[in-house]
């Protein structure tokens, strides 16, 4: 799993077994190692949310994606889920969820479990 963040916009992209764990498992996880602590990072199905949200905890974010709506992603051509969490007033949080699809330039990265790239020539 990976995740970009950019300002108040947070993105997660998982590969195909991770989107497959995540169904039958309900959670997924992943961390950055740093020398006193680490930094984790979590996909979760929930039944107690009704709307996409996140939480940071203990240097920990957990992005809640309504079971209704998860649980049978790796069956779907869905691409992902996204949702405006609304922080305060005047700060909302924008949150994606989507599969991870290889780049269609090269990269040193293994791409062997991301989704096909619809844009590639040999999709």
């Amino acid at each position: 799993m990976k995740i970009r963040i950019k300002g108040n916009t947070i993105r997660f992209r998982l590969t195909k077994s991770e989107v497959q764990r995540l169904c039958s498992t309900g959670h997924i996880e992943d961390k950055t190692e740093f020398l006193n602590q680490d930094f984790v990072y979590a996909v979760e199905l929930s039944k107690e949310h009704d709307t996409q949200s996140v939480s940071f905890h203990d240097n920990k974010i957990i992005c809640y994606l309504p079971y209704n709506i998860g649980h049978d992603w790796y069956n779907t051509n869905e691409v992902g889920f996204e949702n405006v969490q609304k922080l305060t007033k005047n700060k909302t949080l924008f949150i994606l969820v989507e599969k991870d699809f290889t780049c269609l330039d090269n990269r040193l990265e293994d791409q062997s479990d991301n989704y096909p790239n619809p844009k590639s020539t040999e999709a």
